[in-house]
């Protein structure tokens, strides 16, 4: 893989943990790459499958969702319903050519600003690992 391949991430986070802790890896000054793109929901509850997919039509190499810790979800169980629709969404876009790895859930607390930073650093390592999206090159063609 070229080594000037930076990857398109797009980040959904829920307000309350996730884009919590995206503002304490900030406020910390924690190292991260900048290609991730944070898009505020405001659960993990209200992802939809639809916003991965039209992310992925839009050019990005790897999406992932982000949300409070299981179990303690502001809106009671949005998390777990999001993880359901990841892992449903993982074995759909496997069967149209994409990577699964392409597509993750986390969890995180809103005090956890280095692991949100871990996550960036992990997720993008795994994007640049499997490359540049086959999408693009079908949406070229």
């Amino acid at each position: 893989m070229s080594e000037d391949f930076e990857p398109k991430i797009i980040a959904f986070c829920c307000q309350y943990c996730a884009y919590s802790a995206a503002d304490m890896a900030g406020s910390m000054r924690l190292q991260y790459p900048s290609n991730v793109e944070i898009i505020l929901i405001p659960c993990t509850g209200r992802f939809d499958v639809i916003l991965a997919l039209k992310a992925f039509e839009a050019g990005a190499d790897g999406v992932y969702v982000a949300g409070c810790l299981e179990g303690n979800c502001h809106f009671l169980d949005g998390n777990i319903r999001a993880k359901k629709r990841v892992a449903y969404l993982q074995k759909q876009i496997e069967q149209v050519g994409l990577e699964p790895g392409r597509l993750a859930m986390y969890n995180l607390s809103a005090s956890q600003g280095p692991r949100f930073a871990e996550i960036v650093n992990e997720f993008s390592a795994t994007i640049i690992h499997l490359g540049p999206s086959p999408m693009k090159k079908k949406l070229a063609a």
